[in-house]
This record gives C-alpha cells, structure tokens and sequence, in this order.
C-alpha cells in the first residue's frame, strides 16, 4: 500500500481501543481477483445494497478502519434490515460463502478473504430508557449516540475512549474502557443480545434463555451468530471531571515517576493514561490522559503530584458531561494506515522507562501506557474474565509500506524485550493486531469453550469474525 499527502494532527495522536491514526489519504489497492461464481443470486436474494468486484465504489466500501489491512472480500452488502440480515445468512449458508459482519471496520484482520463482508448502518435503533437506567441499539450505532442520550440524566455506557466506535463491536470485544476500573469489562453489563443463528432463526440470548451464547457474546467476539440488537445497563455519572496534561518530552522522567506513584495509590473513579510522542517534524510530548467519576475537587488532590511538574505545556481538565468525553483524547474521526500493539503487563520495568527516557520512539509516534486494576481484577462471568495486569502498553505508528511496517515491528520488539519480566503475552480482543489471534486473547480453558459453542451454534462456518476462535 502506499501513502499520498501525509497531514498529521498533532494534538490527535492517541488511540482507543481501534485502530486510528491522525488523517492521512491512503490509496487502497484492489482485491485479488474472485470469482463470481455462486453470487450470481445475491442482488435479488438481499433488498441492501451489493458491490462486487469491479462495481464502482466496491474498494472504498470494502476498506477498514485500518487502511494497512487489505480485506480481499468477494462481496460487500449494506443490509437494510433485519429481515435482510437472515435473507442474507441463509444465502451465504447455501451457496457455502462464510459472511463477516463488520460494522464500521474497526478491529479488522487478516481473515476477511473469499467472504462476503456485511455492514450494518442501516441496524440503528437507538433506545435510551434513563428511568430503567438502560439502552437497547442495533449494530449501527455509536457511542456517541449513547452518551448524547444518556448524559442529561447522569448516566453512562461504560464506553471507551472514542465516540465514533461501534457499541456492539466493542461489546463483543469485551470492551475496555475509562470506567472499568469503576464498573469491570464493558462487556459485563449486557443483559440481552437479540441474535440470528446460522440456520437464520432469530433468539434472544440472555442469562436465563441461550446461556452459552449470551456468556460467549459478552467478549469472545462476534463469530457465532449475527446480532441485530444488545441492550445493557447504563452505570451513574453524576459528575466526571477530566482532561489532559502535555509537557515537552523533557518533563518525562518526572512525569513517569508521578504517574507510577498516582496510579499505585489511585481509588477506583480515576482513571490515567501516560503516553509518549514523537511526530516527524516535531518536538516529542509527554501526556497525561485523565478520567475521575467524581467532584473535581477530589479529583484534583488525586492528581496533584502532576501539578507539582513545571513546564506543563497545555491542561484541558474540567468538569464535562458524559457526552464530551470523546473530548479527552480528541481522537481522529477517519480512516488511515497504521500499525498497533499491545500487551498487558504486570508492572513497568526500570529498563523500559529508561528506553523511553532515553531513546527516539521513532518511527513509532506514540507509547501508551493505561492504568487497569480496580474492578478489572475482580471476578468476571465474561470470557475475559478477571484482569489481575495493571498496565496495558501499545504501541503505534503510521504505516505506509511494508518497509514502514518492518521498522515498526522492529521498534516495537525491542521496547517489548525491555518488559519481558513483566509482560504476560496476553492482549484484550479489541486490541488485537490483524495478524494475532484469539489464542493471544484467552487462556486454554477459556478458548476451549468458546470453540465448543461456535462448535454447537455455527459448526458449518457460516460467521467468521476478525478474529475466528476456530484453530487454523
């Protein structure tokens, strides 16, 4: 793939559990040649819209989130409704062409090839019920619609960073978010999925109806059936004060020395994120991303050791509502080509804050480094199950040909050889790179289980996620 026009945002260099960079115009190549053969009867079998290879507009409907990944599908079908989505599964079942339901590309792979690719735009119920504490949506729908509604009456989603993710993608994903050290995996306050299964029968799956399904659609991702609606249970949000701290990369070690010392003494409402930047052209940052579910008052006594940090380049923190709260890390709102990774940690070593003190990131652009615990580690009834890791790390930078791929992969490695010690080999679903797998999400038990219900609900392959829990 090659990259045109590069034009970073250099406040927006923060990711939130997708795959998103700053804006940059990115050609994308076309499939390898598929044929046709068997989806002659698509147009009519389906009311949405079709694209087949070699239709006006099918690269551009077929792209990702992540511009780096090339989805060499053999059809894209915008459904219309429901009733479209079984038309579509049964279809797909006859003709022996697996489908991959893929809302708005974020968390794309490797293992979209020879598929039919679905997107759900069209899935957009929206129902916020404040008094019940609520919200039931379709697959097309936002965070951002979410917290529009459910921020007047002091509630939330327990959302991630970026409003333009899908909610039912990050659900099944499991969900990490800036209020999961208050209220645990996101994906634990799903009460209900409205599904249809690969015979093209429509189910609820709750924990009383369809337990199996319901316990792996709550974080072991979307590979058993297609699911046309999730309702969950809104969390209180009286009062969220929030923001960020930037210094120049100067400022580092003492910004490090206080996010380790705040964040080992935090209660549960604060959430920090620390991140280091280095943009081409620019002088390298140092970041402190910051949610408290709270007064600000207390809020600010939390965080006052990085007050005691001079230097300090901007600090956007303030009382908000919930429904600015994508404002914090302002994240990019379009596609572009990049490559991230993560993994979880059991600590920070001494070796790997020196590396960041005293190496160039390049041509990485950011080191996160999120604060987990509090709720996380305790027990979960989700395929995720509980987080006992308190630091998750990633890594990203932009990715404009395979030679810029090596070179991050590279820089990666050997920031990960500094963790070593402490690193688990372990990553949440959502921040799955294309070329990892399930295996790198869940341990054996886990995984084991989850195989036996795609198993039992799809043993013919009629669903195949980003990443598929079947073995290769």
């Amino acid at each position: 793939m090659t990259t045109a026009g590069a034009a970073f945002s250099r406040r927006n260099f923060l990711i939130g559990g997708g795959l998103a960079v700053a804006a940059v115009s990115v050609g994308c190549s076309g499939p390898r040649a598929e044929s046709a053969q068997g989806l002659a009867g698509l147009r009519s079998a389906v009311r949405g819209r079709v694209l087949l290879s070699g239709d006006p507009g099918f690269d551009t409907a077929r792209a990702p989130w992540n511009l780096a990944v090339d989805q060499s599908v053999r059809a894209v079908v915008d459904i219309a409704d429901a009733d479209d989505a079984t038309a579509l599964i049964r279809f797909a079942r006859n003709i022996g062409v697996p489908i991959a339901v893929q809302p708005n590309g974020h968390g794309a792979s490797n293992e979209m090839d020879g598929t039919i690719l679905v997107r759900t735009a069209a899935l957009n119920e929206t129902h916020v019920d404040t008094a019940a504490g609520t919200a039931r949506v379709g697959p097309g729908v936002s965070w951002a619609e979410v917290q529009a509604l459910a921020s007047p009456a002091g509630l939330t989603g327990v959302a991630g960073s970026a409003p333009i993710v899908g909610v039912t993608g990050y659900l099944l994903g499991g969900g990490l978010s800036w209020f999961s050290r208050k209220y645990g995996w996101a994906a634990e306050s799903v009460t209900g999925f409205e599904v249809i299964t690969a015979n093209g029968d429509r189910v609820s799956a709750t924990a009383a109806t369809e337990a199996d399904l319901f316990w792996a659609l709550r974080g072991g991702g979307g590979d058993y059936a297609f699911v046309t609606s999730v309702e969950f249970a809104l969390k209180p949000a009286p009062s969220l004060y929030g923001g960020t701290m930037t210094w120049p990369v100067s400022r580092a070690a003492a910004v490090i020395s206080a996010f380790r010392d705040v964040t080992a003494a935090a209660p549960e409402e604060l959430t920090a994120w620390c991140s280091l930047a280095q943009f081409p052209g620019a002088p390298a940052l140092v970041r402190i991303d910051t949610t408290y579910l709270g007064k600000a008052e207390a809020a600010a006594a939390l965080l006052r050791p990085f007050d005691r940090i001079d230097g300090k380049l901007a600090d956007t923190r303030r009382v908000l509502p919930i429904s600015e709260l994508g404002t914090i890390t302002d994240e990019p709102t379009k596609p572009a080509s990049s490559r991230q990774q993560a993994t979880l940690v059991n600590g920070l070593t001494d070796q790997f804050v020196d590396t960041l003190l005293t190496q160039s990131l390049e041509p990485l652009m950011t080191v996160q480094i999120r604060h987990l615990g509090g709720a996380l580690a305790g027990p979960s009834d989700t395929p995720a199950g509980p987080l006992a890791a308190p630091y998750l790390v990633s890594f990203l930078g932009m990715q404009p040909n395979p030679e810029g791929e090596a070179a991050l992969r590279a820089r990666t490695n050997a920031f990960l050889d500094t963790l070593a010690p402490v690193d688990t080999g372990r990553v949440p679903f959502n921040f799955l790179t294309p070329e990892q797998s399930a295996a790198d999400v869940f341990d054996p038990d886990t995984l084991a289980r989850l195989r036996a219900v795609k198993q039992h609900r799809d043993p013919d392959g009629v669903f195949r996620s980003n990443h598929p829990v079947t073995e290769e």
